[in-house]
């Protein structure tokens, strides 16, 4: 079976190339200091409203959190869809960039409580997976290519920024799936449970009442932030298993390591 694992644009990799070898456990460490960072402005949104992330859900309607998996699987097709669409017309933006306006649009959306929360929804995962996207390009993988869009995807399989996470949910991103037609589609109803649990602590913390518009614009920076990261993480990964000709999954296990000995240590 040939291997189906997302390639690298060689003409990227020839301007980026680094003649010295590459140093894998230093490349490990920082790694890992960037996933622990990652979701450092979580706390801070719990301070914000007051509440744990699972107290957060349960502030939800129970129709709309009887919903929330579908809401959001509909949701990350239709990003695909329109994230897809907007790369022939709008280029890849910098981080800040991407920062600045789901931050503005979670403020608009947290204004009007949860119906302009819900109606933000599908916008704001649009403008993460365009962000996504350039972070894969940034990296040296083409957006355009079918398997690096199944990674865009996967990178929404973190835990969320408001989640203790010791970097468990890595496995997620080892697992060798062969990239068809319907994969993309297959792996967002996967994801879509996942993700869910993180938009919904994110409309949670919108309906806060008056704090909604803070609380919406502080979440929106704080997601968009987290997933940025989560995706220089992947991707780096992903590129390092090509330049150093190192298994992907090995250097997930070696990351997963890292991470678990901080959990230990802090215990």
């Amino acid at each position: 079976m040939p291997d189906r694992r997302p390639k690298a644009i060689p003409s990227q990799l020839l301007e980026d190339a680094d003649p010295t070898p590459i140093d894998i456990e230093a490349e490990l460490d920082a790694l890992a200091r960037r996933y622990r960072g990652a979701g450092g402005v979580g706390l801070q949104i719990l301070n914000l409203v007051g509440d744990s992330a699972e107290g957060l859900i349960k502030r939800l309607p129970k129709d709309i959190r009887n919903r929330l998996d579908r809401t959001t699987e509909a949701a990350l097709g239709t990003a695909m869809r329109a994230a897809n669409g907007s790369r022939r017309v709008v280029k890849d933006q910098p981080d800040w960039l991407n920062l600045a306006v789901t931050t503005a649009m979670g403020a608009a959306g947290g204004f009007g409580g949860l119906p302009s929360a819900m109606a933000e929804l599908p916008v704001t995962t649009t403008v993460l997976l365009r962000a996504i996207q350039g972070v894969a390009r940034d990296h040296g993988f083409d957006p355009e290519s079918e398997s690096v869009q199944f990674d865009c995807i996967r990178v929404f399989a973190a835990a969320g920024p408001l989640a203790e996470d010791d970097g468990t949910d890595l496995a997620f991103y080892a697992t060798r799936v062969t990239v068809t037609g319907g994969a993309v589609k297959g792996l967002i109803a996967k994801v879509a449970p996942r993700f869910a649990t993180v938009l919904g602590q994110k409309l949670a913390a919108q309906t806060v009442p008056v704090l909604g518009a803070v609380a919406g614009a502080a979440t929106n920076y704080a997601y968009t932030s987290y997933y940025q990261e989560m995706a220089h993480v992947h991707f780096r990964l992903r590129k390092i298993a090509i330049e150093a000709d190192v298994p992907h999954e090995d250097l997930v296990a070696g990351l997963q390591r890292r991470l678990s000995k901080r959990k230990i240590r802090q215990a």
